[in-house]
């Protein structure tokens, strides 16, 4: 146990030295920030620009915004904030390839599986805490200038969101332990999703794709209740065990 602890206080340090952290934690906060903010100067917005548009032949009415605008606004952004997560912490396999540091860990007794659930477990912590983040300052916001309580699904539907993130750090886990290029393992993960995408067109299928998780807009205005995504959570889930814990037996016979 000492050595798990010790390997992931490692990681969190390499990433706070990096300042990936830092970046990450500014991220998720500014989209914090943006989604209430956007919400709030879209009136203003299209009064500035009303006579622009008048001349184009298109009339601007009175736009009432409240927390739904906000929420909706939120799910545009976040996936912004996960493209940047992926882009910051996909290479977390990769660079200790590129400078074979798991060599010299393992050398030191640390078994291969304790690394799978050490890497896994910090990128775990990292969008756990910066998508609640995300969350904590856009419901503050919200809640000052309006009332989340327009937004009838919310929590449910901001679950079913952290899940499909869930998902996609299973992703990264399982490519950075199968392939040693940082640019495959950023491929993998998009084309696996692309694939997902793909499935999801089927209408048979499309309750069971992790990306249904994505889609919760019907939620916030109670068109349709968190059961109708029951199935596509418990695939995410599946899927993510499953990934991470097939990354263990490949890291037990990889060449490092």
């Amino acid at each position: 146990m000492r050595a798990f602890i010790a390997f992931f206080k490692k990681e969190v340090l390499e990433g706070a030295r990096s300042g990936k952290l830092l970046a990450l934690a500014v991220i998720f906060a500014l989209f914090g920030v943006m989604n209430p903010a956007i919400a709030k100067l879209t009136p203003w917005l299209l009064e500035l620009l009303s006579d622009q548009l008048a001349e184009s032949g298109m009339t601007v009415t009175d736009v009432t915004v409240n927390a739904l605008t906000s929420w909706t606004q939120f799910f545009k952004n976040v996936p912004m904030a996960l493209i940047a997560f992926v882009l910051l912490l996909g290479g977390s396999f990769t660079r200790e390839y590129e400078n074979e540091t798991l060599i010299l860990v393992l050398t030191k007794g640390l078994a291969r599986y304790k690394i799978v659930f050490a890497k896994t477990c910090y990128l775990l912590s990292v969008w756990t805490l910066g998508y609640w983040l995300c969350f904590a300052i856009t419901y503050g916001y919200n809640a000052y200038f309006w009332d989340n309580g327009i937004a009838l699904g919310l929590f449910p539907a901001v679950t079913f969101y952290f899940v499909f993130g869930l998902f996609v750090v299973s992703l990264i886990v399982f490519f950075s332990v199968l392939e040693r290029s940082y640019g495959v393992v950023l491929l993998s993960c998009g084309a696996s999703v692309l694939l997902f995408y793909l499935l999801s067109l089927i209408p048979k299928l499309s309750r069971l794709s992790p990306l249904a998780l994505c889609d919760v807009s019907t939620l916030l205005v109670g068109a349709e209740s968190a059961s109708s995504f029951f199935l596509a959570l418990l695939v995410s889930l599946g899927l993510s065990l499953l990934l991470i814990g097939v990354s263990i037996p490949i890291l037990n016979k990889k060449q490092l």
